[in-house]
């Protein structure tokens, strides 16, 4: 199992938004910072920056996103794991999102202090 991942704390506060499957992909998710869009058949899920998620879209607001520093080789096993067993074993809640070259956490901002506590006593890095 990976040992001391360095995480990058992203500036800014985030939003989950939902929407209809249906929905075409809004303008406003698009910008600076983190974004995330994933469609099923059910939902059309969007993460971005909540400064411009609109107040009538249905989002949970208040995430804090970390980006792992890699490289990390594509298939390579135990790098999620290493960072998302310590918080979940103390019952916080996490997002965890995965891209080609890298992988993401979110963290409700009431539980960054204690989450970043229990990383570095497991070895990790935060910046």
């Amino acid at each position: 199992m990976f040992r001391a991942i360095h995480l990058k704390k992203l500036p800014g506060s985030y939003a989950i938004s939902q929407l209809p499957s249906s929905n075409s992909i809004p303008d406003w998710v698009d910008g600076e910072g983190f974004v995330s869009i994933s469609r099923t058949a059910d939902e059309l899920s969007l993460i971005c920056l909540a400064e411009r998620v609109p107040k009538t879209v249905r989002s949970d607001r208040g995430w804090i996103c970390f980006m792992f520093q890699g490289p990390f080789e594509f298939d390579a096993a135990g790098v999620l794991l290493s960072v998302l067993q310590p918080i979940s074993e103390n019952e916080i809640g996490v997002l965890a999102i995965s891209t080609f070259d890298g992988d993401l956490i979110l963290l409700k901002e009431d539980d960054v202090e204690r989450a970043v506590d229990f990383l570095t006593e497991n070895g990790h890095q935060i910046e």
